[in-house]
This record gives structure tokens, C-alpha cells and sequence, in this order.
């Protein structure tokens, strides 16, 4: 077999070390392994950990004036944790993200329980309105840390670039959905147009108060994963 033959079949392989290689630059350049604990494999083999992974990295770019966290295991009133994937404390604001990397098309109402993920292949997949969801997060992370002012939360449902936004309706002011590509100059217009409701010093008094939520233990993670299955089950019933 000629020799060029070997060259083009190895190409996919050189391409894919090449891009192993500058991810693994970008996450070395990055606070997230400090934030989140995760290593370098943990993240970019993960499909959860690589989306984070990528919008924390997105969230970086807007500068050293945002303080930002990840997997935060927050408690709820039934003694169980809710996982808020990211956050971002601002001068104008506290900023809850819901990651979802996931691809095909993506329909869903603000007022519906389940949302729609379609495939390429026609498949159909069902998945929680990820809007309530942060829902939950946020009312769990006001308890937490005391300020219950609804006007300081901004949710933000956070997809892939893979994926096509196709039919999502969404009417609350402090809402968004958005794919990742589109979330600097989201966040930029939203900064720009909000006035600034928490200095400097509350906002280092947050970040201080929350790290006792981050890099929880297996122990932890096992009780939240168990809890959430056993949420899934009791929808699932409900229809």
C-alpha cells in the first residue's frame, strides 16, 4: 500500500492530538480546575464537565471584576442538594447557569414541564424544563446566603454550539436561553444595562460564604446523584 495512504489515515489522529493539545493549554490557562477540582481527563471526557468546562472558559474572557464557581452542592429545605453548574457574582448581579451540552433541536416553553431534544436521526428525548430547574437552584441559593431580592438573580440556560435553538419561548425578563456562542455578548449587554446592586466587598463576602458548597465529597455527590434518580422516578410516574 503507498505510503501516502498511511499519511491520510492518520490524519484524523494528528488532528485529534491537536486539538487534545490546545485544550489542554486553554484548561492549564484556566481557574477552572482550582474551581471545580476536576483534572484535565475528568473534564474533557466527561460530556457535563466539558460543557461547564467551556462556558466557565466563555465567562473568563469578561475579566477579573466577576468572581466565578462551579459545582456548587447547595442544600435544599428537604435536607437533600441541588447542583448549581455555574455562577457568576457581579456588580449587577448574581448569575445562575444551567449547562446543557447537548445537540440536534432543542424545543421548549418557559410554562412546560418537559422540553424536547430531537436527533438527527428522528429520535425524540424528553428532558426537564432546565428553566425550572435553575428555578430550583435559585431558590435554594437564596436560603443559603440570606438574599431572597429576586431582582439580583439572572438565569441563564446555557446549550451547546452543536445544537439548533429551533422552537423556545421564554417571557421572563431575567431569563435567558442561549447557546454558548452567544454568551459574552449576552452577558456584556446584560452587565451594561443593569445598575450595580452589590460592591465589591459583598461580592468577596459571597464568594467567601459559597466555598463551603464547593468540591464536595464522593459521599456527597453519591446522596445528590441518588436523590435526583429518585426525583426522576416520581415524574415519571406523575407523566
Amino acid at each position: 500500500m503507498p505510503l501516502y495512504i498511511y499519511l491520510i489515515a492518520l490524519v484524523p489522529f494528528l488532528l485529534g492530538g491537536v486539538k487534545l493539545l490546545l485544550l489542554h493549554i486553554t484548561f492549564k490557562n484556566s481557574a477552572y480546575k482550582i474551581a471545580s477540582g476536576n483534572s484535565f481527563l475528568k473534564t474533557v471526557f466527561d460530556k457535563g464537565n466539558y460543557g461547564k468546562f467551556l462556558t466557565f472558559n466563555y465567562l473568563e474572557k469578561l475579566g477579573a471584576d466577576n468572581k466565578l464557581m462551579t459545582n456548587l452542592y447547595i442544600p435544599r429545605e428537604d435536607g437533600s442538594t441541588t447542583e448549581i453548574d455555574l455562577i457568576m457574582l457581579s456588580h449587577t448581579g448574581i448569575y445562575v447557569f444551567e449547562s446543557k451540552n447537548y445537540s440536534g433541536w432543542i424545543f421548549g416553553d418557559e410554562k412546560n414541564k418537559n422540553w424536547t431534544q430531537t436527533l438527527e436521526n428522528k429520535q425524540k428525548n424528553r428532558f426537564f424544563n432546565p428553566i425550572w430547574q435553575n428555578k430550583a437552584h435559585i431558590t435554594a441559593l437564596k436560603s443559603a446566603i440570606g438574599m431572597e431580592n429576586d431582582s439580583l438573580y439572572k438565569s441563564y440556560i446555557i446549550f451547546s454550539e452543536r445544537c439548533t435553538l429551533k422552537k423556545i419561548n421564554v417571557v421572563s425578563p431575567n431569563i435567558k436561553v442561549i447557546k454558548r456562542n452567544q454568551l459574552n455578548n449576552a452577558i456584556r449587554t446584560d452587565i451594561w444595562n443593569s445598575p450595580k446592586l452589590l460592591t465589591t466587598e459583598e461580592i468577596d463576602q459571597l464568594y467567601s460564604s459559597l466555598q463551603k458548597y464547593a468540591h464536595a465529597d464522593a459521599k456527597a455527590k453519591k446522596a445528590h446523584i441518588d436523590n435526583i434518580k429518585n426525583r426522576r422516578n416520581r415524574r415519571s410516574k406523575d407523566g
